[in-house]
């Protein structure tokens, strides 16, 4: 064993580059790293710029340096989709040939609706794709007076139920999503995520969501990563929705967070004071949630400067013997059409005080040479299923 403690740690959304494949996903051309700093006029990211991210493309406000104590490069995703569950398990070792289904041109079936609403007692308005604070601004009040729950879906295969916590409270929520978890667990409905929306406000123009969301998701179609971390006796720490990515499964402890910020708090407190075994695996959500699906490029680049900061701080931190992996799961171009995912190649940056011949790294086909790295690094041997390969060059110095 090289490293006793690894972070993995998930900007999500942070695409460098639309895949090779792109055009047939409606993505070509996109770059969330590239257009956002250019919507911004440069991003400021000393942290980040340190550890080499200007290998990787031509980022406004960066410049390439020398980086002896980390390597970079690019992987790109070999499963068949672009959203958060396909990306995250194909990290742990998971290949998901097939696109989860989806309902964004047709909105779920009326059986579903009235399966629904026999099991929990409620009215349901909207069924249709919509960006989740769109549809707060058209139905938010009329769900507030009458009691109802909003249910909604994108681009990808979710389901979400949007109600205003001052009206149906925050438990029955969630128990109207856990039944729709299991109506949805039907082949002809299995939808990867279930998503509680709770929102708070007095009007259209100033309802909000609450950090009190939950996911619902499928369990990992095969062993990850993490379970065999897990099963050889190696702590497997969530931090954000990583529990809820993977529901669960593989997974020693975890813990929730309310924002980007809080996340890399709680990783920083962990990195203090745990002295654990394994993988601390972070999801940080808000360049993906609260700026991607809005399509605000000036605040998703003021999301990334807050991380860079956040990350010099964490970097303080570090042991010489912990391994620093800084990883996206899609892309979401704030400047593409739509309010949806893009197909994107993501970056990996690889970071240890005890390197010293850090350097930029060839691209990588899959996202799972992460997961095979890690169980390489703990003698862990991965299942037949996991795809992936060993990036040698991060376990040889």
């Amino acid at each position: 064993m090289k490293f006793k403690r690894t972070f993995l740690i998930v900007m999500d959304s942070v695409g460098i580059g639309a895949e090779p494949d792109a055009e047939k996903f409606g993505d070509a051309g996109t770059n969330t790293w590239v257009h956002t700093a250019e919507k911004c006029g440069g991003l400021n990211i000393p942290n980040l710029n340190a550890l080499g991210i200007a290998d990787l493309a031509d980022i406004k406000g960066t410049h390439k340096v020398s980086h002896p104590n980390s390597y970079i490069q690019t992987l790109r995703e070999q499963s068949n989709g672009k959203d958060t569950l396909t990306g995250h398990w194909e990290m742990m070792g998971i290949y998901t040939p097939n696109p989860l289904i989806t309902f964004t041109d047709t909105g779920f079936p009326p059986e579903l609706i009235k399966e629904l609403e026999e099991k929990t007692n409620r009215k349901y308005i909207g069924n249709y794709s919509s960006s989740g604070t769109v549809i707060l601004e058209e139905l938010g009040e009329e769900a507030m007076r009458d009691g109802k729950i909003i249910i909604y879906t994108s681009a990808d295969s979710v389901l979400q139920l949007a109600a205003h916590v001052g009206v149906i409270p925050l438990d029955e929520l969630y128990h109207c999503c856990e039944v729709a978890r299991e109506i949805t667990n039907k082949p002809e409905w299995k939808v990867g995520r279930v998503i509680a929306r709770p929102f708070l406000g007095t009007c259209a123009k100033d309802f909000y969501r609450t950090s009190d969301r939950r996911d619902y998701a499928l369990s990992p179609a095969g062993e990850t990563s993490m379970s065999c971390l897990k099963a050889n006796g190696k702590d497997v720490i969530a931090i954000g929705k990583i529990s809820d990515i993977f529901n669960n499964v593989g997974i020693t402890e975890g813990e929730h967070t309310t924002s980007n910020h809080d996340g890399m708090l709680k990783t920083i407190e962990i990195a203090k004071n745990k002295d654990f075994d394994g993988l601390c695996f972070v999801n940080l959500v808000e360049f993906d949630s609260s700026y991607g699906h809005r399509r605000d490029p000036l605040g998703y680049g003021k999301c990334i400067e807050e991380f860079d900061r956040d990350l010099g701080e964490f970097l303080k931190c570090m042991r010489d013997d912990d391994l620093l992996m800084i990883t996206a799961d899609h892309g979401n171009d704030p400047t593409h059409t739509g309010s949806d995912h893009t197909r994107e190649r993501v970056p990996l940056i690889s970071y240890s005080k005890s390197y010293k011949n850090g350097k930029l790294l060839d691209e990588r086909d899959t996202f799972a040479c992460i997961g095979k790295t890690i169980l390489k690094n703990y003698s862990v041997s991965p299942t037949d299923n996991q795809i992936g390969t060993v990036i040698n060059e991060l376990l040889a110095e």
